[in-house]
């Protein structure tokens, strides 16, 4: 007898070289043409027609190393942020942060609802938090159950307060920088709108969180997973709780200097002097520049506000080497560390490279322009509203096909991004329809392991997570394209 194999979905990687073959067909297809370009942006209502340049086998098998070669100093930027996630990590930092704050709040666990989604908000829209979260659900689960809550409670904790954290991504290396260095324009570009976003959507998060968590807890028969609460309980609070370390003196500074880093980041991203002309770091870097034996030590040193992606692999790396420093790690294991992290993300880096290729083969086969052509007519007689809500929705669906934020960045920016230019609003609008639509999509996406892993662990059913998750997802995609047309017309 024969059996149907389970459809399995291709990884990343097949689907972005399987679009490269077809975009390469397409040069054979679509008619060659170019924009007059001014600042490095297309003027509008400029196309022509020019020579075709059709792509073949080797321009294809070629296209994800010249793609790598294009975007290299992000996929180093990517590479670099994985060694001092990991040096972070190695030191038990947060770990003990998270469970100090579970241990100082025991007994009111109503008010570490918030807070904890919170703290892992906050981990979400600085550095795309995710898989690190797996590690709290033994933690957490334990002591909402023990509280008179739920796994549902327990989970949404966890992954919501994470998940709309990287929803609202204000400069997330992973979604929001890979997205901007591809719409060509600064991370910092947009970080009022994207906070604004971040706020409201964390508080309804919470908010929807602490409404269902109360209604357990008076009766819990109110609970998505009522039937299995008494065998939950005798699963999770079996055994002790799982104990965090201690929060000493040097995971404190650890904790510091990983928060200070990311200040610095906000700071050297958002273009003061070109955007806002506010000229202080300007100012203050000639002043340390022109001190004596000071400024030829330190060097050339941008000021803060002309960081980019590789002043900005400068500044984590710098600061993994002082954390290790700070904690004691030793060179040979904080050398061991930051190259194992690096060598987790090198598979995000090699699909930012395969993902650029498609842009590679398209500009080489001089199709875009005329693509940009089409949408240009196309939106003609949309207003900035339109477009920029139609962007929100168009991400959508992209994100279950393309489940790799830093994929879809590479892939779609090139072509979205100047799209803005022609409706008149800026890119920054577009990097945010993109980072807020592939946040929702993360929340729920079968794809996902962490989704996944989190309700594996927690025993807790798929079609209970949507269920739960069902109203939530309506009021924050309505809420978010509220946000982003304010933010045509702010």
């Amino acid at each position: 007898m024969l059996t149907m194999k389970k459809f399995e979905m291709p990884s990343a990687f097949t689907i972005l070289m399987m679009i490269i073959i077809v975009v390469a067909v397409l040069t054979w297809v679509i008619p060659a043409g170019q924009y007059q370009q001014e600042d490095g942006k297309p003027v509008p209502q400029s196309y022509q027609h020019t020579a075709a340049n059709p792509q073949g086998l080797w321009e294809i098998l070629q296209a994800p190393i010249k793609g790598f070669y294009d975007a290299r100093d992000i996929a180093f930027f990517i590479l670099v942020i994985g060694g001092f996630l990991a040096v972070v990590m190695q030191t038990g930092a947060i770990d003990a942060g998270i469970g100090a704050v579970i241990k100082n709040l025991k007994g009111r666990e109503q008010i570490m609802i918030p807070i904890l989604m919170i703290l892992f908000g906050l981990g979400g829209t600085t550095y795309g938090m995710a898989e690190e979260t797996i590690a709290f659900y033994p933690l957490v689960i334990p002591v909402m159950l023990a509280a008179g809550y739920d796994t549902v409670t327990a989970v949404s904790v966890i992954l919501l307060g994470a998940g709309l954290g990287v929803l609202g991504s204000t400069v997330n290396p992973f979604s929001t920088g890979i997205a901007a260095g591809f719409a060509e324009i600064s991370i910092g570009q947009g970080i009022i709108l994207r906070t604004i976003l971040l706020i409201i959507t964390e508080g309804i998060g919470i908010g929807y969180v602490m409404r269902y968590a109360k209604k357990v807890k008076e009766n819990p028969k109110n609970s998505l997973v009522y039937e299995k609460m008494k065998e939950n309980k005798e699963y999770f609070l079996s055994d002790e709780s799982q104990e965090s370390n201690d929060l000493n003196k040097s995971r404190k500074a650890v904790l510091w200097i990983f928060a200070i880093t990311f200040v610095i980041m906000i700071l050297s991203v958002i273009p003061w002097a070109y955007k806002f002309n506010i000229t202080i770091f300007e100012s203050l870097n000639s002043a340390i520049k022109s001190l004596p034996l000071v400024g030829p030590l330190i060097g050339d040193m941008p000021p803060l506000g002309d960081y980019w992606f590789t002043e900005m692999s400068v500044l984590f790396l710098f600061s993994s080497f002082v954390i290790a420093m700070v904690y004691g790690l030793g060179e040979k294991k904080y050398v061991d560390t930051l190259i194992e992290g690096a060598r987790d993300l090198l598979g995000v880096a090699l699909i930012i490279a395969v993902s650029r290729g498609i842009t590679v083969v398209m500009n080489d086969g001089r199709i875009t322009a005329t693509i940009l052509n089409w949408g240009e007519r196309m939106l003609g007689d949309l207003t900035a509203i339109s477009f920029v809500n139609l962007s929100y929705l168009f991400y959508i669906p992209m994100s279950f096909l393309v489940p790799s934020t830093s994929g879809l960045a590479t892939l779609s920016m090139p072509i979205m991004a100047p799209l803005a230019d022609f409706v008149g609003i800026g890119r920054e609008l577009v990097v945010t329809s993109f980072q807020s639509a592939a946040g929702i999509v993360n929340l729920i996406t079968p794809t996902s392991g962490v989704v996944m892993g989190a309700l594996a662990i927690a025993r807790l059913s798929y079609g209970k997570w949507l269920k739960f998750t069902a109203k939530l997802l309506v009021i924050l995609m309505v809420t978010i394209m509220i946000l982003l047309t304010l933010g045509t017309v702010i």
